[in-house]
């Protein structure tokens, strides 16, 4: 699996300074996590030429009301305007 020299070579790329003792605890504590990740090998799966089907899971893109329905609503909350548009200070 992974070697303590492949720990301190990892360590020189990352200019990380450690010394043999935290290289060889590393390397126990590396050497567990991909034993674990190595379980994915172990997943069953099936051997069926059934692809999954791609779908579209956005809606339609459909007016669903009149486009300036909500404008006036908006507007009359706004602080000032100047017809219908927001009226902000200028901004350089």
């Amino acid at each position: 699996m992974i070697t303590k020299k492949d720990i301190q070579d990892l360590a020189s790329l990352s200019r990380i300074k450690i010394d043999d003792s935290e290289a060889e605890s590393l390397t126990s504590e590396i050497g567990s996590i991909l034993g674990y990740v190595k379980q994915i090998e172990n997943i069953p799966i099936s051997d069926s030429d059934e692809a999954p089907t791609p779908r579209n899971v956005m809606r339609d893109d459909d007016v669903t009301h009149d486009p300036r329905e909500y404008t006036e609503a908006l507007l009359s909350n706004a602080p000032s305007r100047e017809g219908d548009e927001l009226k902000v200070k200028k901004i350089l």
